[in-house]
């Protein structure tokens, strides 16, 4: 709920950009748990995160930050964690030692071997140094591999959702995932039937359909960013 906080919770905000995959895990998280929040706009394609004044919150300049009151909090993994050890309503994890590190395993393979491949400032890079031709290519090698890996390690564990019946961590870092392979380049999930049929649930839950990017208030076609 990417508003203001009422009188009996202390304000949280999210500096955030619309289509930041990162920043999107950590807009499902705050919605589940019902966290009231500020939404303040990162225009990662204008170099915002590069100005002083983000860089105090974020030496390394990314998308996600957290302020919850003097805490100042960055990475969505750590930011993910912090709420659901502060806000334990919606646990985010499963009680089970075997479910957490599942939970664990799935959100390390997508924020450290899938999604760094698509960031914006490798793929500046590559089409400067290569040409834009080769954008899609590295996309399809090396998202399409991540995604290979989840749908077969998935399929020992998943059941409405990614781990079981219920949402929990695995699923707020593929949403986004899935989302950017195929709405943001255009890719289909055709030899990946599991992670297509997680995609529909996900389309099914408010939680989820309220933190995509085209209901962030920066999304350009919003009209108020």
């Amino acid at each position: 709920m990417a508003t203001g906080s009422d009188e009996h919770q202390p304000k949280l905000k999210l500096y955030s950009y619309w289509r930041s995959s990162c920043s999107w895990r950590v807009r499902i998280a705050l919605n589940f748990k019902g966290l009231k929040y500020e939404y303040i706009p990162v225009n990662i394609m204008k170099g915002e995160q590069h100005n002083p004044e983000f860089l105090k919150l974020n030496p390394i300049g990314y998308v996600p930050v957290l302020v919850d009151g003097d805490l100042v909090l960055s990475d969505s993994l750590a930011i993910l964690l912090y709420l659901d050890e502060k806000y334990p309503q919606r646990p985010l994890l499963p009680t089970d030692l075997k479910g957490k590190a599942i939970n664990l395993q799935i959100a390390s393979i997508v924020s450290s071997s899938i999604q760094p491949f698509q960031n914006a400032s490798p793929l500046k890079y590559l089409g400067e140094k290569f040409g834009p031709e080769e954008i899609l290519p590295w996309i399809k090698h090396h998202i399409g591999n991540g995604l290979v890996a989840l749908e077969n390690l998935l399929k020992d564990y998943a059941g409405r959702y990614a781990t079981g019946d219920e949402v929990f961590l695995a699923d707020l870092f593929l949403a986004p995932q899935i989302y950017s392979y195929t709405t943001i380049f255009n890719l289909d999930l055709n030899q990946f039937p599991l992670l297509s049929r997680l995609n529909e649930a996900y389309s099914q839950v408010s939680e989820f359909q309220n933190a995509i990017p085209e209901k962030q208030p920066d999304n350009p076609s919003s009209g108020t960013s």
